[in-house]
């Protein structure tokens, strides 16, 4: 299902360790990746370091943008869940030296309290 999640806007997790072989050219020598998620076709990577978030870019995808956050930058987080009206919710994350916080959008609550779950084991 991981797919159809993915196209209506549900994250699903990746297998860790086949992320941690695509990564290696920017992962630190004793960073690993502990935990993934894929948004249609962004990721949330947790690290035993730090937040690493994947944009694809374009048509094909092969263009990526990948922002990395040190969890000890991370000064606060929330969670937005769906409501009857609502079909969204909504993660943000606030990063020390930027006003605005990023913003992940999902239509799973299931996906959202996963990742929300694991931001508070790594950042607080």
């Amino acid at each position: 299902m991981g797919l159809l999640d993915g196209l209506l806007g549900n994250a699903s997790e990746k297998d860790a360790q086949e992320l941690q072989e695509e990564l290696t050219k920017v992962l630190a020598s004793t960073e690993r990746v502990e935990r993934a998620y894929v948004l249609i076709r962004d990721q949330i990577i947790f690290t035993n370091k730090r937040l690493i978030t994947v944009d694809k870019q374009g048509v094909t995808g092969k263009k990526a943008e990948l922002l990395s956050i040190p969890y000890r930058s991370i000064t606060q987080f929330s969670m937005e869940t769906t409501g009857h009206f609502d079909l969204e919710s909504e993660l943000k994350i606030w990063v020390r030296g930027q006003a605005a916080p990023i913003i992940k959008t999902f239509r799973d609550d299931k996906s959202i309290h996963d990742i929300y779950r694991a931001l508070s084991e790594y950042a607080l």
